[in-house]
């Protein structure tokens, strides 16, 4: 049990040790009989009292009551009181030791875990003693009423135990001393867990019991059978209760194992199970997609089942279950959404919010005014029907005869219908009329034409013509004359739900109905003498593979297949072959006993657990569709590929709209799993809820990060996809190849979402020609993104209207180009700069050199003083020249205002320092493209700035210019254009700030720059440089610079893939591609997913891959592809689930390494594992539940 094989553990040591003591306690009910550590004799002997304390007080009523002192229900009281007391005292004692208790400090021991188990026992009644044997209740209430429990149920029990009761039942002395024995064992054990010490239970469904509902877990069985019991002696002698009786006695002492074998459900998921399970099979509804629609619905249905038993009249019968079946089979809550916003709307007038879109409102109230005409009309037929037609007795020619034969028609052609809309025919048979080797988009589309137009025809068969079908055969029925029948209202109630709740299956029953009908129509039977067709449909429902029949066969063979594949699975692992040959042999030794276990489970409609995934099967317990106990779409272990989901979600959901409504996905039924594949994705679909016409789902995504065995099973899904889909075949009718999977492909879904491409960019990024043209191409795109920013600008759109007719020129103060603001002679700064860039080496692709990252803002250094009328030192203050009339500044008090910003210098050399001249531009429209005035501030030496001033590409930026788009009011653009283009002024601030950034990004030297030194800036790693902290201090400009850079290389890029840029117009062109279709960035920019959310076209990102020392280039693909979909085994689901929750709540077992975890291309292990809810599964991404409309 320990391993299977030398790697691959089942239970590791501390495990293994940890199972064998907690098992035997979940036997028990309690007692720690078995610990890892010595411990005092009267731990034991404690334990022993408290266990067999219940059977002490019931024995001594048991006697009273055989001596003939005490009636027995005066036996039950007295045997109830004192265990009550009893009860109440053991709890009064755990709380005086709790608040008794000291904190001690201990010694630090090197085993950690075994510290938690051991404790330090002083006495027989100590503290620390009675903490161990009695741990007490959180709350006060569960105290008291835990208690009380303990009393009526003590008291019940013995009641349930008499010999002389157990003798009426079977009349044998041997079977009353074993049934009265290993009953007060079961009731010791029962006792023990709720009011002593809470074992931990083999069936949990919750993670934590925040509210101690474990403890009522065996308790509730046992009333549960005493109820049996009581009813049997207060009500009228019915044979078939008195055998239900003997029969629970005899379970009765079967109880332990149930529990122990976690079996019988804890009372939450019994509560919701039960609840499942009358609404769908008693009432005629749905599975829910939450817990509370679930109560809500079965509190509805239960009342209409009610209301209609009280109705007098036939017609109004027949009306109010036609008029409520058909309303609670809709989707009531997006109705109620609708109202409810149009009662707010009128309320508060044109205010309120409104819903997402126009057309989402417009759609939905043209499906109310839909479903309220087929109301009207299924409500007219029903009346004239049942109040014209005459109502015969069954024959072949009967009008029910008749619509029953058109019944069976319409079964045939829809299961026609559905069966071609697939890829494969019972998950065995390719599909001859399915599109061959479908792999692009539009060459499906073409392909399934005709199928589209089948499923358009199947929808209105299935939608408007069956219903009305069925509801004719109902109404037509004559036992609806005489409604004074609990069978026939339950009957009927169900017949008229499911009609709309589910028409498909509503179809198939009601054939069945009237396949019985012909049948027995010339039999002369009792049946047909006296059971009208209600109490018929109920019996057929349930006896004849209708109803609940026909879902427990559905189940019993998925399960049966499950079993198959798993034994398959163990035999065809060759590393572990030597290990699981017995399991083998055993299952197929004991093969009826297992079909046992497969058919119990299948008629309670729990999982078939397969311990640690091996052919060794358990019954687990009842569970919801749903599995797991949270919400739907409440818990995912978001990352950044969860985006990925989170784009693609909208645009599956309308495919799954069409392909569910065309029936491409088989029969929808609450609990199927759907797998979906596109490159490195998988989603995984669940159907929550089916009503009429809609459907409600629930999609996760898994990880995109493939690991071992996360790859070699999305190979095999993979491998069966590609046989279904893209394979040819010689054959008409050529046989699944992949049959015994439990991933049966169904049909593929175009998808309008991102495809991922990576490319290695050897021979790019690393050519020294496309490094040399980088260079230049970078001023021409600093140049673009600068012009495109300034023309943009909100102020240049609100100002342009106003400077129509001005013809006054600003003045502005301009950054000299031949003085230098510093005394640092020009040799020095080149030293200066050298050194700098020495110290930022491209070795290394992210070195340990001074650097500054994009992320970081300092924004607090950018502070504007109120009040200062003096410019910033080398920046631009119109507004400060403008209060002089004479357009001229005192020379003196402007160069005290410059110099205060500068640097202490010597007093005899302040006369180098030359003050900034006063300018203005000479186009009255230039200041609407003028940068930011803080942009033209200096940082640089005048030498290097000269120097790096002839690299700027002045033709270029006239043509950039003159294509601006940001005069549209002005009637002679091109020569407002034309003049500014002329103004040198404006330039010489462009040149001055794209210039800097040109030299913060690369520095002033001519060097061809190192892929490393690309990859570093691209990620917004700068060199430490003069102008670093000048850009730093300027986000905005910082980023802008940044996304010129990023712009350029993926230019260079496209110029080494595509072929060179002939001219201007086409590089402008390429730019305006990259501005709007494109996103260039990186993975981990918040602006990455935002543009995916936005669903940009294009997405580029730059990175290098250390293992094999590359730079590669990642480009997203905004497209319709196709997402190929198959249909899992949902009992294999189901039963690995249900293993998964045991493993880890139960046996703790959270090895990453376990063998229940390892990828099996059969069953799907690892995926399965992942798809589970946190926290114990790991799907990145999980939707909230989806409506999807099926018309």
């Amino acid at each position: 049990m320990r391993r299977m094989s030398p790697d691959v553990p089942l239970l590791n040591d501390y495990k293994q040790d940890f199972f064998l003591k907690r098992f035997p306690q979940t036997v028990l009910g309690g007692p720690r009989f078995k610990l890892g550590y010595c411990a005092p004799p009267y731990i034991y002997v404690n334990q022993t009292v408290l266990f067999l304390m219940p059977w002490v007080w019931g024995g001594l009523g048991t006697l009273l009551y055989q001596l003939g002192i005490l009636e027995d229900y005066y036996t039950a009281a007295l045997s109830g009181g004192l265990m009550l007391f009893a009860a109440i005292i053991i709890q009064f004692i755990s709380l005086y030791a709790r608040n008794k208790s000291v904190t001690v400090e201990r010694m630090l021991t090197t085993d950690i875990l075994a510290e938690e188990d051991e404790h330090d026992f002083t006495s027989c009644a100590g503290t620390e003693t009675i903490k161990f044997l009695i741990p007490g209740k959180k709350y006060i209430a569960n105290t008291v009423l835990h208690s009380f429990l303990a009393g009526l149920m003590c008291g019940l029990g013995t009641w349930y135990l008499l010999p002389n009761r157990i003798s009426l039942l079977y009349g044998s002395t041997g079977g009353t001393v074993l049934l009265f024995v290993f009953g007060w064992m079961t009731l010791c054990i029962g006792e023990y867990s709720l009011i002593v010490n809470t074992a931990a239970e083999t069936a949990t469904f919750q993670t934590q019991d925040t509210y101690e509902i474990t403890p009522l877990m065996r308790p509730l069985y046992i009333f549960l059978f005493v109820s049996v019991d009581l009813a049997h002696r207060f009500l009228v002698n019915i044979p078939a209760l008195e055998q239900v009786n003997q029969i629970l006695h005899i379970l009765f002492i079967f109880l332990p194992f149930l529990w122990a074998l976690g079996t019988l459900p804890p009372p939450d998921s019994l509560f919701l199970w039960a609840m499942e399970q009358v609404l769908e099979f008693g009432l005629g509804g749905s599975s829910m997609s939450t817990h509370l629609r679930l109560l809500i619905m079965f509190i509805i249905s239960a009342g209409t089942a009610v209301t209609s038993y009280f109705i007098p009249s036939t017609v109004g019968v027949v009306l109010f279950m036609t008029a409520l079946g058909f309303l609670l089979s809709l989707n009531l809550s997006d109705m109620c959404l609708v109202f409810k916003h149009s009662v707010t709307r009128h309320r508060v007038g044109t205010k309120s919010k409104a819903l997402p879109s126009g057309s989402e409102k417009q759609f939905t109230w043209k499906e109310c005014l839909f479903y309220i005409i087929i109301l009207v009309l299924a409500l007219i037929e029903t009346s004239l029907l049942h109040h014209f037609a005459g109502f015969s007795q069954i024959s072949k020619n009967s009008p029910q005869a008749v619509v029953g034969y058109v019944l069976m028609i319409l079964l045939i052609i829809l299961w026609i219908l559905r069966e071609i809309q697939s890829v494969c025919i019972f998950g065995i048979f390719r599909n001859p009329f399915y599109p061959k080797d479908v792999q692009t988009v539009t060459l499906f589309l073409e392909k399934r034409t005709r199928l589209v137009k089948i499923g358009v025809v199947r929808r209105i068969l299935l939608n408007l013509v069956s219903p009305f079908a069925m509801i004719a055969f109902l109404s037509l029925d004559s036992s609806l004359q005489g409604l004074h029948s609990v069978s026939v209202s339950i009957g009927f109630t169900r017949a008229f739900r499911m009609v709309w709740q589910h028409t498909e299956n509503a179809l198939l029953e009601t054939v069945i109905v009237s396949v019985v009908h012909l049948f027995i129509s010339s039999t002369d039977v009792w049946w047909n003498r006296s059971v009208d067709t209600g109490i018929r449909l109920l019996l057929i429902f349930t006896s004849l593979q209708v109803g609940i029949m026909r879902d427990r066969l559905i189940q019993f063979i998925s399960k049966l297949q499950f079993a198959v594949t798993v034994l398959l699975a163990s035999w065809t692992e060759k590393k572990r072959r030597k290990s699981t040959t017995t399991l083998c042999i055993l299952n197929i030794v004991f093969s009826p006993f297992v079909l046992v276990f497969i058919i119990f489970s299948t008629l309670l409609s729990s999982p078939l657990l397969p311990l640690f995934t091996l052919p060794l099967f358990l019954v687990g317990f009842p569970r919801p569709v749903q599995i797991w106990p949270g919400a739907v779409g409440t818990a995912a272990c978001v990352c950044a590929d969860t985006v990925y989901y989170d784009q693609m979600v909208p645009g599956l959901t309308a495919a799954l709209q069409a392909a569910m409504a065309a029936g491409s996905l088989g029969l929808l039924l609450p609990g199927s799993h759907y797998l979906g594949r596109f490159q490195d994705r998988l989603i995984w679909i669940m159907i929550l809820e089916c009503g009429y016409t809609y459907c409600c789902i629930n999609i996760k995504g898994l990880e995109l990060q493939e690991t071992s065995c996360h790859t070699a099973e999305a190979q095999r899904v993979d491998e069966v996809f590609q046989s279904a889909f893209e394979q040819e075949y010689s054959r008409v009718c050529s046989i699944n190849e992949h049959f015994g999977n439990v991933l049966t492909p169904y049909s593929v879904l175009p998808v309008k979402l991102y495809s991922d491409a990576r490319n290695v960019l050897s021979g790019i990024i690393d050519s020294h020609d496309n490094l040399k043209e980088f260079k230049g191409d970078l001023i021409k795109v600093l140049v673009w993104i600068l012009l495109q920013y300034c023309s943009r600008r909100p102020h240049v759109q609100e100002v342009v209207h106003k400077t129509e007719n001005k013809g006054q020129a600003s003045l502005i103060i301009l950054p000299a180009l031949n003085t230098s603001p510093q005394t640092q002679s020009p040799e020095d700064s080149d030293s200066l700069n050298s050194e700098i860039l020495d110290d930022w080496s491209d070795d290394n692709v992210f070195g340990d050199e001074p650097t500054i990252r994009k992320g970081k803002e300092e924004k607090d250094q950018l502070k504007v003083v109120p009040g200062v009328n003096f410019p910033i030192p080398g920046s631009v203050e119109s507004q400060g020249v403008g209060e002089h009339s004479g357009g001229t500044v005192p020379e003196n008090s402007l160069y005290k205002s410059v110099i205060l910003g500068y640097p202490v210098v010597d007093k005899g050399k302040q006369k180098d320092v030359a003050y900034i001249p006063l300018v203005e531009f000479s186009c009255s429209h230039s200041h609407l493209l003028r940068l930011p005035e803080e942009w033209t501030s200096s940082c640089l030496p005048n030498s290097k700035m000269r120097e790096m001033s002839s690299l700027f590409p002045e033709e270029w930026y006239q043509f950039v210019l003159k294509q601006l788009e940001c005069f549209h009011s002005e009637e002679n653009t091109s020569s407002v254009l034309e003049e500014i283009a002329k103004d040198r002024v404006l330039k010489d601030f462009y040149v001055h700030a794209v210039m800097t950034c040109y030299f913060s990004l690369f520095g002033v030297d001519n060097m061809i720059p190192s892929p490393g030194h690309i990859l570093r800036v691209y990620s917004g790693v700068l060199p430490w440089s003069l102008a670093l902290d000048w850009l730093t201090e300027k986000p905005e400009l910082f980023q802008l610079a940044l996304k010129a850079f990023r712009y350029t290389l993926k230019l260079m890029i496209d110029k080494a893939s595509l072929g060179p840029i002939e001219d201007f117009k086409e590089l402008t062109n390429c730019l305006e591609e990259y501005e709007t279709d494109w996103y260039i960035g990186l993975v981990s920019d918040e602006k990455w997913k935002e543009a995916i959310l936005q669903e940009k076209p294009y997405l580029f990102s730059l990175g290098y891959d250390p293992n094999m020392g590359v730079y590669t280039g990642r480009v997203l693909t905004l497209q319709e592809l196709l997402i190929q979909v198959g249909k899992l085994n949902a009992e294999a689901v189901k039963g690995q689930w249900a293993n998964l929750s045991w493993e880890l709540l139960y046996a703790t077992n959270d090895d990453e390494e376990r063998y229940s975890i390892q990828a099996h291309p059969l069953l799907l292990r690892n995926l399965t594992v992942q798809a589970a809810d946190p926290p114990l599964g790991y799907p990145i991404y999980s939707s909230k539940p989806l409506h999807i409309h099926l018309y």
